[in-house]
């Protein structure tokens, strides 16, 4: 019974964060937080993520927590990879220029 509850939580939650807006709630404060100033675009297997700013860093994982890319020193404000393994959801990080960092989980067919 837990194991069929706990699966049904997650598929909700997964489900619920892939058509999310980007804008996210902050309970706390009860106001609505600003876009993130990068975008992960999705074409089959090809990933690019772009920003505002130019991207220093991008660190991307999969869902059993294996390090798939470790890419510094981007310096662009764009950057793509291509998705090798058969994953998938995957998670990253992106650090832009002014030093702030964001992760977020995302999905390939």
């Amino acid at each position: 019974m837990k194991h069929h509850l706990w699966a049904t939580l997650l598929s909700l939650s997964l489900f619920v964060s892939l058509i999310a807006p980007a804008q996210s709630y902050n309970s706390d404060k009860n106001e609505i937080a600003a876009p993130k100033p990068y975008k992960i675009l999705t074409n089959g297997k090809r990933i690019t993520v772009q920003s505002k700013q130019n991207i220093k860093t991008v660190f991307v994982w999969t869902a059993n927590g294996h390090r798939f890319i470790e890419q510094k020193e981007i310096n662009s404000n764009s950057y793509s990879f291509n998705i090798t393994i058969a994953e998938k959801f995957f998670f990253a990080r992106i650090e832009l220029e002014d030093g702030k960092m964001y992760s977020q989980k995302f999905g390939v067919q």
